[in-house]
């Protein structure tokens, strides 16, 4: 029996998640139904992707009995109403990152999901990806080493967008941005940072333009990352071993290559006729397919992307947007 999705949101992500749905098998993954808060806007979308079912309020939307699971894609000031409000009639969900605007948020969600016994996840799509995949294995098979500094930035021109320097909206390059390159030395170091140094610049509006970081890890193990919104980076990441190194020379959060010591893998992404807006966001089906696969299972969170993975990620960007100054009207 397929899984069958519920939407919430047709924004930017959502329309690149319902394209990435569609590469998967119909017998596997449907979408039945979505929803935004405006009616029309939700039966344009339904139009486009041959949605049977579309809501002009995500209330009505969480109410449908015919669907498993929602996936939420709204702006991330949104996310914890929306989890709650999915949670609270019975549904699973899958939201996209960042999880919540801080640690607060995330953990009463997360508690509330198991109050509730419902699978919970943030749609770190990273974890999920092939090249991800195999950078796990090629720690675990120590082909670099022990692992000893990781680099990674991420820079793009967006600070023209209002979703970024607007505080209300959740801004800044941090959260939008830096969420990347942590969640990928929190992946690669499997534990919680000694110590945390960010600094950063901050627009008019209170919310950081750039941010770098430098986690320290046991033995004395580091992570350099920044975040840039007005400048465009390599966008690369560097995984240094004892032995060798593991190198995303480009797009490191959705890679389609991987250098190392040994050879050069090649992952391309699922191909597609739709357009889409994010670059190789077809790849956002892996997460899709781990996601039925747990519910499924009758799994209430994934070990890929744990709560206890989430919460550690959002209390990391706490103490980052603490050193830097940026606070959030909600707190």
């Amino acid at each position: 029996m397929a899984t069958r999705w519920g939407i919430c949101s047709v924004g930017t992500i959502s329309h690149d998640f319902a394209v990435a749905l569609k590469t998967l098998p119909p017998e596997d993954h449907q979408i039945a139904s979505v929803a935004a808060r405006d009616l029309g806007r939700a039966q344009e979308f339904a139009k486009l992707f041959d949605i049977p079912t579309a809501y002009g309020s995500y209330e009505d939307l969480v109410k449908d009995p015919n669907i498993d699971v929602v996936y939420i894609g709204s702006i991330h000031p949104e996310h914890k109403r929306l989890c709650m409000l999915a949670l609270n009639h019975g549904k699973p969900v899958l939201c996209e990152k960042p999880f919540m605007l801080n640690s607060k948020q995330a953990k009463e969600v997360i508690d509330f999901a198991k109050e509730k016994k419902l699978f919970l996840m943030e749609a770190i799509w990273s974890r999920f990806l092939p090249g991800y995949e195999q950078i796990r294995k090629e720690i675990a098979e120590q082909n670099i080493g022990e692992v000893r500094f990781v680099q990674a930035s991420f820079g793009q021109t967006i600070s023209h967008l209002e979703r970024i320097t607007n505080k209300s909206l959740g801004g800044g390059a941090l959260l939008d941005m830096g969420i990347y390159p942590i969640q990928l030395a929190s992946m690669v170091f499997g534990e919680r940072p000694t110590k945390i140094v960010a600094t950063g610049h901050l627009f008019p509006t209170g919310v950081d333009e750039v941010c770098t970081i430098t986690l320290h890890y046991s033995n004395g193990r580091m992570a350099q990352l920044a975040a840039h919104t007005s400048v465009l980076f390599q966008n690369s990441a560097v995984i240094y071993g004892t032995k060798g190194k593991l190198e995303l020379p480009e797009k490191f959060w959705c890679p389609t290559k991987l250098i190392t010591p040994a050879k050069t893998y090649s992952f391309p992404m699922p191909e597609t006729t739709y357009k889409t807006n994010c670059v190789n966001s077809t790849g956002l089906c892996y997460q899709a397919r781990a996601v039925r696969e747990c519910l499924k299972k009758g799994e209430l969170e994934s070990a890929v992307v744990s709560h206890h993975e989430s919460l550690l990620l959002m209390e990391i960007m706490d103490e980052c947007r603490k050193q830097m100054g940026v606070v959030y009207d909600i707190e």
